[in-house]
């Protein structure tokens, strides 16, 4: 009875490949089994074909399995080929679970299910011995066994000799397949509110193995199992869960497959034809932060980013925009990031006290993920961050070895690795939101700006843009801070109240009369969806007009550095900037081209940029040597003055110039007594000049 049920559904299967898969079935024929030794079927078909059979499938997915496969050897194929190892592999079920949504009470157990997140782990792709030829070695007979998941089984007896060994396994008699271990995790946007990312285990063997690695986003279809755990060798009452992979496809999504409905797509399209929608967006970020404006917007336009373009000749030109925001304490710097990091579709929020640089870009670890004690690696924030936003806050409490880790994530936009013999590059496409607080704590405002940034040179750079925030007295303004403050915690007082009392004085109306005023413009859920529509299907071009725009600025800002003593204003890398800006401003509009607005909406962002922190205290041009290298074109000059100075004089005195004499003649040089003191104690720390004796010095 159960033979010809089982011959039934072989028939059912071969029915089913005439209908739907006949070419496929062809194809795989003559790449078998060196190009390719799999069939992938789609669940969708099987499910058209015969419901029952797809549900069956779902529920029984290892037998049914076995029949599938039966039924492709049996598939009338031409006489000299056979598929006599080949696999079926369903894909694309219907209804993924979470991975911390897996429990035993749903009947998940021995099904086949499917899950999405990101490969963690990924182990070497490993030999794996499926049926195992042992030879006695009294004897030389061959005792073919099976060999399942867990322990190794030996045999118990010789067949020929019926002794008790010794065996030796026969390794060329023995059939083996690739096996790879994968730690899938949470993907980091689906979280919200502080949750730790679930992870399970996923054993994968034969073709699909060896083509994921860390950081790469997947949905993995396979059977869920549990085994029992192990206290040393005792066993534990505790099962841990794993899955058997059926097939796994790399997810390339520039956003989390947001469920964007035609309705949303209504809803985005008219908003985007709102005359000040600008405005509306720059209301949607963090609506309980009074003012920033000009911050607010760069963070929108950080959020949609600029085009990411792909050259002819394999070069690639990123697209995504670095913002970095230097500010005294308590300017709400941290909550703008926290807001901006709810918003994004795909974002990771770290800080920099409890980061390291493998936290933030990949870690090689050795641990029992596999079997035995191998490396494998982990990737980090940057990486986990792929194609969305990496918030850092606290940027100026990291150890300056573990910010230099960032340079190539944030240009190259990839992360290269070299440690414990692995050698690999993972992605790290992703804009960087970036906080610190200035040198001392707070700006001090006498000092020029660009001096108390403490961060290296080569990293600040590499932002497009960096806002400072100062906190400065001003009554009018804190008045108006005041009241947005206490505003918006009354409406926050009321929420709760109301929510919270049953006999609450407060009416819905005027709960909501006041919560209006401290709401977000657009809705943060609508804002999600219409960034990531934007990002999915807008892609604009510039026009000659926004060319011209960008062009005249950058030239004319470079023109003032073309005299000989003058100050590099800008570099090219500023340009760059300005051309990402404009895209991602086009982008709000879901603009196909780039329009003059753009480009000077752009120029003015960069431009009050620049001003904060790009322009020499001194003679109040602009510099680009204050954020590209930490010194000004005239502290330069100054410093290599000076040492000219030292060294003539230091030629009129046998034992070295003296302090004084130096000081002295600085007037000449237009230094006055103190500014020359503070530069001879910086050659000094360098180790530019030293003293031969007190107070005389020599240039070394």
């Amino acid at each position: 009875m159960a033979q010809a049920q089982n011959q039934e559904l072989t028939e059912r299967f071969i029915q089913f490949y005439r209908n739907y898969y006949r070419d496929a079935i062809g194809q795989l024929a003559q790449k078998y089994p060196n190009e390719q030794r799999s069939l992938y079927v789609d669940y969708d078909d099987l499910y058209t074909f015969d419901p029952d059979l797809a549900e069956d499938y779902l529920s029984q997915p290892d037998q049914l399995r076995e029949y599938a496969e039966e039924a492709l050897r049996l598939y009338d194929l031409p006489a000299d080929v056979s598929l006599g190892q080949a696999h079926v592999r369903l894909r694309n079920i219907p209804d993924s679970i979470d991975i911390r949504g897996i429990r035993v009470h749903d009947n998940h157990v021995g099904k086949l299910v499917s899950v999405q997140g990101i490969v963690r782990k990924a182990t070497d792709v490993r030999p794996k011995i499926t049926e195992a030829a042992f030879e006695c070695q009294r004897c030389g007979t061959m005792t073919y066994i099976p060999q399942a998941d867990g322990s190794f089984q030996e045999p118990h007896e010789c067949q020929g000799c019926e002794r008790q060994g010794p065996f030796r396994v026969n390794f060329d008699q023995s059939e083996f397949i690739d096996s790879q271990k994968l730690r899938i995790q949470e993907s980091p946007e689906g979280l919200r509110g502080g949750e730790t990312p679930q992870s399970i285990d996923v054993n994968i063997e034969d073709d699909i193995t060896g083509r994921v690695t860390a950081g790469d986003h997947v949905t993995v279809t396979g059977v869920l199992h549990i085994e029992q755990m192990k206290q040393g060798n005792e066993k534990s009452p505790i099962f841990d869960l794993y899955m058997d992979g059926v097939s796994i496809t790399i997810e390339d999504e520039e956003f989390e497959d947001m469920d964007i409905t035609e309705e949303d797509k209504r809803e985005i399209i008219e908003l985007s034809n709102h005359p000040d929608i600008y405005e509306e967006m720059v209301a949607s970020v963090a609506p309980s932060i009074y003012g920033y404006d000009k911050e607010k917007l760069a963070m929108i336009l950080q959020l949609f980013s600029g085009v990411t373009k792909h050259l002819p000749d394999g070069s690639r030109i990123r697209g995504d925009l670095h913002m970095l925001l230097i500010g005294d304490p308590g300017t709400g710097k941290s909550q703008m990031l926290s807001y901006i990091q709810n918003i994004a579709p795909r974002s990771v929020y770290t800080s920099g006290k409890g980061s390291s640089s493998a936290g933030l870009t990949a870690a090689a670890v050795r641990d029992d993920f596999g079997d035995g004690q191998q490396w494998s690696l982990e990737a980090g924030a940057l990486v986990l961050a792929d194609k969305g936003i990496a918030a850092v806050d606290e940027l100026d409490k990291m150890r300056p070895e573990d910010r230099s880790a960032m340079h190539e994530g944030l240009e190259q936009q990839k992360i290269s690795v070299s440690k414990a013999g692995i050698n690999a590059t993972l992605k790290s496409r992703c804009s960087l939101l970036g906080a610190a607080n200035p040198k001392y704590g707070r700006f001090d405002q006498y000092e020029p700006i660009g001096e108390q940034i403490d961060l290296e040179p080569a990293l600040i750079s590499r932002f497009d843009l960096i806002f400072t925030v100062t906190d400065q007295p001003d009554p009018d303004h804190d008045s108006r801070l005041a009241d947005h403050i206490l505003r918006t915690n009354y409406a926050g007082e009321l929420h709760t109240q109301r929510t919270r009392m049953p006999r609450s004085n407060f009416t819905a109306e005027e709960v909501d009369a006041v919560t209006e005023e401290v709401a977000p413009e657009i809705e943060p859920d609508l804002l999600r969806k219409y960034i990531a529509y934007a990002k999915r299907n807008v892609f604009p071009t510039m026009t000659p007009e926004a060319k011209q725009t960008i062009s005249d600025f950058y030239v004319d800002l470079r023109a003032k550095g073309a005299d000989e003593d003058a100050p590099v204003p800008v570099t090219a890398r500023k340009l760059e900037a300005l051309v990402r800006l404009s895209e991602a401003s086009a982008r709000v509009r879901l603009s196909d081209t780039v329009e003059q607005e753009d480009a000077e909406r752009a120029v003015d962002l960069a431009r009050s940029c620049l001003q904060d922190i790009g322009v020499d205290p001194e003679t109040g041009q602009f510099d680009a040597d204050v954020v590209e290298t930490g010194q000004s074109k005239t502290q330069r000059d100054r410093i290599k003055n000076l040492k000219q100075l030292i060294a003539e004089i230091e030629d009129e005195y046998e034992e070295g110039a003296p302090v004084d004499e130096v000081l002295e003649r600085a007037g000449e040089i237009g230094l006055d007594r103190s500014k020359a003191e503070g530069e001879i104690e910086k050659l000094r720390r360098k180790g530019e000049v030293y003293e031969p004796r007190q107070n005389h010095l020599r240039t070394t």
